[in-house]
């Protein structure tokens, strides 16, 4: 999607809250109008005008169609019941004028007060520009604004917690020391690019190449986390595979303590796929029931197997359950040889019957069996554990404060650490300083993308346009 090229001097307005039934619902507005445009639809019940109001105050009234007639009676259109909230500029998350009128929130009381405010001069906000407005009018930077869409989409306290951190600006002060380090470094490079005739001494020399060699390092360490910041953030893809009839659909309803998945004594009763996203001890799982991997009898179970297959080829781990109630067949072999290449958790379902698995065999091919009973909820503890141990080497470090998980900063500090580690051959191999300086000036360039200090429109289209309109 792309953005409109608008002017930043409207007032926007938009729903703050999602549609449907609910206690309140919130239409924000954002602008130098905002307070004018509240001043025409608002009466209180002191009959003073929002643009009398002190900021970071609350005001209790009603949303009329015509505010002008400051009394309350018979005759005035009333709207809704509302609280207002006045936040003046620069002190508000746009640093403009930000009026909040929280109303009851019904859909049509609601979409009512929008068209008031559309009516009385404000325009409706395109998807995340109220955030662009703080960014662009200096309030945060660019990986702070998508810390915001972060908090939004967490599935997990841990998600939380990185995108607060990043939104509270950790990840933006170490890149900025990063930064100023490699201007500085830039600096003394130019200097002598202007200036030949004073060459760089040894001492100068090794100066730059501690530095170096210290950002280096430091941007790998960043990276080094991203892997365990993409899983906080987007939730690790775990699919339960199995024949029919094995107990995948209860093993899912088990993981998420209520009832999601039809379960009957029937083989084959789920014939498509189910993806639920659940919390795990701060992980985000994103796991799917599949379909029983047989071989299909109509077109529905080709498509449901196919489709069973393709979320197996895409999951970061696989639970490849099994009954323990029944012997190994040769469905189980196929699928124990299909996910040959994949990270397994082996578990056999259905202790609370009497076992007759050959568990010799299975202890041949697997290191680890996890016994359990879908259906009494028995030891499901242990089998999540387990899933976050195969993930995590049994270490979560969601407590850290900065996790990179946003792929295009992962990116730009790929990019700045190979342009780093460059410099530094070039600096060993005793290159002129404009190849150096050229490495430091790029790989800057991309540390100022991340925070926004350099960008085009195509980019800020791309990243504000995932935001919902109210943000």
């Amino acid at each position: 999607m792309t953005m409109r090229n608008l002017d930043s001097n409207d007032t926007i307005a938009a729903i703050g809250t999602p549609v449907g039934e609910a206690g309140i619902g919130i239409v924000r507005v954002s602008g130098q109008d905002a307070l004018k445009i509240s001043d025409k639809i608002f009466t209180s019940k002191d009959n003073k005008k929002p643009s009398s109001f002190k900021t970071y105050t609350t005001h209790y009234g009603w949303i009329v169609e015509n505010s002008e007639l400051r009394t309350l009676n018979s005759e005035l259109n009333i709207i809704d019941e509302v609280i207002l909230t006045v936040m003046r500029a620069p002190k508000s998350f746009t640093r403009e004028d930000i009026v909040e009128i929280n109303c009851h929130g019904g859909i049509v009381a609601l979409r009512r007060v929008l068209e008031l405010v559309l009516e009385s001069g404000a325009r409706l906000a395109e998807p995340g520009e109220f955030t662009k407005r703080a960014f662009l009018n200096g309030r945060i930077d660019l990986a702070q604004a998508e810390a915001v869409l972060d908090i939004i989409r967490a599935k997990s306290d841990s998600a939380l917690k990185i995108g607060n951190e990043q939104l509270k600006g950790a990840l933006s002060e170490e890149l900025k020391k990063i930064g100023k380090i490699l201007l500085g470094i830039l600096s003394i490079l130019e200097a002598n690019i202007d200036f030949p005739e004073e060459d760089m001494g040894t001492a100068d020399l090794e100066r730059i190449r501690q530095k170096l060699q210290g950002l280096h390092s430091k941007l790998r360490e960043i990276l080094d986390t991203s892997r365990q910041g993409r899983v906080l953030r987007e939730g690790i893809r775990v699919v339960i595979c199995g024949k029919p009839n094995v107990g995948k659909s209860s093993l899912l309803n088990a993981l998420l303590k209520q009832e999601r998945s039809i379960v009957t004594p029937v083989a084959g009763t789920t014939r498509d796929t189910i993806e639920e996203i659940i919390d795990i001890k701060g992980v985000p799982i994103r796991i799917v029931d599949t379909a029983g991997i047989i071989e299909p009898k109509d077109l529905v179970e080709k498509k449901a197997v196919q489709r069973s297959k393709k979320y197996i080829e895409g999951a970061d781990l696989a639970i490849l359950l099994f009954d323990g109630s029944r012997k190994l067949s040769r469905e189980d072999d196929s699928l124990i040889a299909k996910l040959k290449k994949k990270t397994v958790l082996t578990v056999v379902n259905k202790i609370d019957l009497k076992q007759k698995i050959e568990r010799g065999k299975l202890s041949k091919k697997f290191t680890q069996l996890i016994d359990i009973s879908a259906k009494k909820a028995k030891n499901i503890n242990s089998l999540e554990e387990a899933i976050v141990g195969l993930v995590y080497g049994g270490k979560i470090k969601a407590a850290e404060s900065i996790l990179v998980s946003n792929q295009r900063h992962i990116q730009s500090i790929k990019r700045a650490e190979k342009l780093i580690a460059e410099a530094l051959n070039l600096l060993d191999n005793k290159l002129s300083s404009e190849f150096i300086a050229q490495d430091i000036k790029e790989a800057l360039g991309h540390i100022d993308e991340i925070l926004g200090k350099k960008f085009s429109d195509g980019l800020l289209d791309k990243i504000f346009s995932e935001f919902c309109i109210g943000k």
